[in-house]
């Protein structure tokens, strides 16, 4: 158990270390959404400004444009779905496990 729980706190640390490096590492970089560098593409193949082809529907609605913190909400809300997802179907392939094993275990006692 002790070897586990050491290999958990390694790999923490290592995780740690891989999301802060590039801070430390780029200290003068601007770091851009992938939006921002798709119409930089754009603007460069084409030689002209980009222009989107259509509006987005919220900002539709409300007549301008979303402030920053509803862009991160949104952008949370989607997260905690994906995660959702995958924790369910997780969840389901380790209990058809369990249940598998206990079906072949009733079925070698008999």
């Amino acid at each position: 158990m002790k070897s586990d729980k050491k290999k958990v706190i390694i790999l923490l640390f290592v995780a740690a270390f891989i999301a802060v490096a590039p801070l430390f590492a780029l200290k003068g970089a601007e770091f851009g959404g992938s939006d921002d560098a798709g119409s930089v593409m754009i603007s460069k193949i084409e030689g002209k400004e980009y222009q989107p082809w259509f509006t987005p529907v919220l900002e539709t609605f409300i007549d301008g444009e979303l402030p920053g913190e509803v862009e991160s909400l949104l952008f949370c809300v989607q997260t905690g779905i994906g995660v959702g997802i995958i924790a369910y179907n997780l969840g389901r392939l380790r209990e058809r496990k369990r249940l598998l094993a206990a079906a072949e275990a009733a079925n070698d006692a008999d």
